[in-house]
């Protein structure tokens, strides 16, 4: 399955983004308002990613600063290093980047915009249902159908 499959199933449009120089506060509220574990940062109102910012991250830096760290600004925390995927890459192949990354977000881009951001779940769950696709396909051909 393509990337640009899955984000044609997923149910909200578009990537809630905010800007490096908000604060970490403005983010806490907005992944837990929105109940998700990331923001991609972005400088120029969604239209590049610039960074990602995620629950580890936070947890990471309250780790060695303590709540003092809610008080900085998204830039200094986010992780700037980004690995993202493209609408034509397989779900096989973003499930491997994550895997070997250690993270469950990825942004999608299209000619260097941002058009997406995908999760380990959303992967999983694409796979899933084109396993069961797979699967019910071979049983008809045993079957006779």
């Amino acid at each position: 399955m393509l990337v640009s499959q899955i984000l044609s199933s997923k149910a909200m449009d578009g990537v809630l983004t905010l800007s490096s120089d908000q604060p970490v506060t403005e983010a806490v509220a907005l992944m837990s308002d929105k109940r998700i574990g990331t923001v991609v940062v972005s400088n120029d109102g969604g239209q590049t990613a610039a960074g990602i910012l995620s629950e580890r991250d936070i947890v990471r830096e309250l780790g060695k600063r303590g709540s003092a760290c809610l008080t900085g600004t998204i830039g200094e925390m986010m992780t700037s290093k980004l690995v993202t995927c493209a609408g034509g890459d397989t779900s096989d192949s973003v499930l491997s980047k994550m895997t070997e990354g250690r993270f469950r977000h990825m942004p999608v881009l299209e000619g260097g915009k941002l058009i997406g951001l995908i999760s380990i779940g959303d992967v999983v769950k694409a796979r899933l249902a084109e396993l069961a696709m797979e699967r019910d396909a071979l049983e008809g051909m045993v079957m006779g159908h």
